[in-house]
């Protein structure tokens, strides 16, 4: 059994301090003490002192997560708020015991100060006094209507409390930021995360770390890495570390300390079961995330009773005028880009992209994959897009779309012609979608609760269905695991999985930008994207200057998913503005 940290102590000590100020604030005092109070005080200050003990009772509950990843801001807000607490329960009614609980406390904070150094993010100091010179405006204004020095309605009083608690809150959520983690790919870190993609990456997922929305780290002798994107102060690792496996453990425990000394909690998101050593050793925990079916081409057949639908959907596609073309997506012709395009705004309609660990951020961008084309009479129905395993010798889904009108089964028949593809081809392995608690819907019996949560959420992230199809081509599971480092950080790196998960570049965009501008262009980040620009570098490199991406990271966003010819050609303006200066 793990011994809990001193941090980890102290902050449990806060909120459990806090929780004792908010009861005693809402509760009736001892007569006695209260009534001695009275005579010593003016009338307006326990009143007062009982507002502040609750305020800072809530504020300490609220710090006790950050203290606990070791925030020094909290630290100095703590301190503050358990002096002032201290001296509000005496004020409002002699109580003793609650003020020498926070004295306690505060011997507590000052005997492991050392344990809070995680820095917060310097952005947000210049809001904070905005926000903080209004917060004292407003406070102001209730201390002259509590002492009868200023005169309004009791609606006015009501409206500047609301205001000034959502103030506070605004506040605290500045001050306790922690630092942000920026994306910067460097023309040589890119580099490098390719090559040791390339030579280590065995498992399905390793082709996603290349990613452009996330950021890399790298071992001292850089011939191991691990991507990563942080959100909402969660770094969220994607998949396992690539690289030489002497060197992982010692990856794994640095990102961590560096996260640590940055305020972030850290999840692995899709680890899978044989690295589970290797994340235990490095001081996380893992609980089941969900399923990743892998057909083996060598062993799959249309034959039999089992498939028979797929391969009366496969007869049914041939007959209807359809067959399937295997193409690198680097020769692609612009005809046909612009049909994908085309195929991915109909199918995706007005959802978001969604992926991270499972998905590429473009379908063009990546040279080393392929694009399985099904073609009819009217031109592109549906894709599949595909992305290596090159140390593996497999392949792994990214993405697979199809126009509305085609015919049922266009997916199934895709999907069997490149299994085709891939005996032909002698692919070890082909992994299809992840299904998400698979094994919890695929067993008779199985918890009823969590798996009518998991119908529900099906008509928005398709969990059910996705297994369904899956099953269909006969499918091996590969178990796959969330990492973390408290149960505690679960539902904020659940909230920041979701976040990130949704907020991806639309492949339209991009190739709007393409077609307007006249430039290539290449999805950098979330609802961002970056072109080659005069002075910036080759026009048609893979977009990895860095103030290519900061410039469309600040430019894109304003235009998240609006592809029209007005805001793109808005957005190379802004950009080449920037590049003249």
């Amino acid at each position: 059994m793990r011994r809990p940290a001193a941090a980890s102590l102290v902050a449990g000590a806060v909120g459990l301090v806090g929780l004792v100020g908010v009861v005693s604030a809402l509760t009736p005092g001892i007569a006695w003490r209260s009534e001695l109070v009275r005579q010593v005080l003016p009338p307006f200050v326990p009143e007062g002192a009982r507002t502040v003990a609750l305020a800072s009772g809530l504020a300490l509950v609220w710090l006790a997560r950050s203290l606990a990843r070791r925030k020094q801001r909290a630290w100095v807000l703590a301190v503050a708020l358990v002096v002032g607490s201290a001296a509000a329960h005496l004020a409002k009614g002699l109580d003793a015991e609650e003020a020498a609980a926070n004295l306690l406390v505060l011997w507590g904070l000052w005997r492991y100060r050392r344990e809070f150094f995680a820095a917060g993010e310097p952005a947000v100091l210049m809001p904070l006094v905005r926000v903080c010179l209004a917060l004292a405006a407003v406070s102001g204004a209730l201390a002259l209507r509590a002492t009868d020095r200023m005169a309004f309605s009791d609606r006015i009083e009501d409206a500047l409390a609301l205001l000034a608690g959502g103030l506070a809150v605004r506040a605290l959520y500045l001050w306790l930021r922690p630092l942000a983690g920026r994306i910067v790919q460097g023309g040589e870190e890119r580099a490098t995360a390719e090559r040791l993609v390339r030579a280590q990456g065995r498992d399905s997922l390793s082709y996603f770390a290349l990613r452009r929305d996330k950021a890399y780290f790298f071992s001292p002798s850089r011939r191991s890495f691990l991507a990563y994107r942080v959100v909402n102060g969660v770094a969220l690792v994607s998949g396992d570390p690539i690289g030489d496996p002497r060197e992982l453990p010692d990856l794994l425990r640095e990102f961590r300390r560096v996260a640590a000394a940055s305020g972030w909690s850290v999840g692995v998101i899709g680890a899978c079961e044989d690295a589970l050593p290797l994340h235990r050793s490095a001081g996380f925990r893992s609980l089941y995330l969900g399923d990743e079916a892998i057909v083996d081409p060598a062993a799959f057949s249309l034959e039999g009773r089992a498939i028979r639908k797929v391969r009366q959907s496969v007869t049914r596609l041939r007959k209807a005028g359809y067959d399937v073309r295997i193409v690198p997506a680097g020769e692609l012709v612009e005809r046909e880009r612009r049909e994908l395009v085309e195929v991915s705004a109909e199918w995706r309609g007005n959802s978001p992209e969604r992926g991270f660990s499972m998905a590429m951020d473009a379908v063009f961008a990546y040279p080393e994959s392929v694009i399985a084309l099904a073609a009819g009479p009217s031109g592109i129905g549906g894709f599949l897009h595909l992305v290596p395993a090159p140390a593996g010798g497999g392949w792994s889904l990214a993405a697979m779309r199809r126009r509305r009108g085609t015919p049922n089964g266009l997916m199934e028949f895709l999907v069997a012609e490149t299994i085709a593809w891939a005996q032909q081809g002698g692919v070890r392995e082909l992994s299809l979608n992840f299904a998400l608690f698979g094994e919890v819907l695929r067993t008779v019996g199985g918890p009823a609760s969590l798996r009518a949560a998991l119908r529900l959420f099906d008509r928005f992230f398709q969990i059910e269905r996705l297994l369904v199809f899956n099953r269909k081509f006969g499918p091996s599971w590969r178990r796959r695991y969330v990492c973390f480092e408290r149960y505690g950080d679960l539902p904020a790196l659940a909230v920041a999985l979701a976040r990130a998960a949704g907020d991806t570049t639309p492949e339209l965009l991009v190739d709007a930008v393409r077609e307007v501008t006249g430039r290539q262009a290449y999805a950098v980040g979330p609802s961002s994207v970056a072109f080659a620009l005069p002075g910036f570098g080759r026009a048609g490199g893979l977009g990895a200057l860095a103030r290519i991406e900061a410039l469309a990271a600040s430019a894109g966003k304003a235009i998240e998913r609006a592809p029209d010819e007005g805001a793109v050609a808005l957005v190379a303006r802004l950009l080449e503005q920037e590049a003249e200066d």
